[in-house]
């Protein structure tokens, strides 16, 4: 599978949830929560994995190449992913709570693919980098935490 396919899979999907198919008002609040709940933990995974890599890039724990390397290829797998249909019409923190999604992102598809390419991208180097020693490690993390910050910074409501 091609590093296009997820992406060409994630505008898609936000394409036809940003044209607003027409469905029943309860029927599509259900189907907006569990879209954000799946959106988050989607987040909440690539921050665990992150978490593990991040620990030994920061020398916290010791490094472990198999860690590494299952953390790494964790993290490129959700990075491929289709997420399209995690973030539909009305799930921004304007329109519910308990979201941190802004609305700009459904304004801004094109820069959003951008993002998600690097991040994609970004992934899969440290997924080849990761169990080949804790320099690679670290060389990789610098492009995993921009693309991830690049796309929070634009996109996400900060903490309050």
């Amino acid at each position: 599978m091609s590093m296009k396919t997820p992406l060409i899979g994630f505008a898609i999907g936000l394409a036809v949830l940003a044209g607003g198919a027409v469905v029943a008002g309860s029927h599509v609040d259900k189907n907006v929560e569990a879209a954000v709940k799946a959106r988050k933990a989607h987040m909440q995974l690539y921050a665990y994995n992150l978490g593990i890599l991040g620990a030994m890039a920061k020398e916290e724990v010791p490094y472990d190449a198999a860690s590494a390397s299952a953390a790494a290829g964790n993290l490129a797998a959700l990075a491929r992913m289709n997420e399209g249909s995690y973030w539909p019409q009305g799930s921004d923190s304007l329109s519910m709570e308990g979201t941190r999604a802004l609305p700009d992102i459904w304004d801004n598809i094109d820069d959003v693919l951008v993002k998600a390419k690097a991040l994609t991208d970004a992934s899969a180097a440290m997924e080849a980098a990761a169990g080949t020693g804790l320099d690679g490690l670290k060389g990789a993390m610098g492009a995993v935490g921009g693309a991830c910050g690049a796309c929070h910074k634009a996109y996400r409501q900060p903490d309050s």
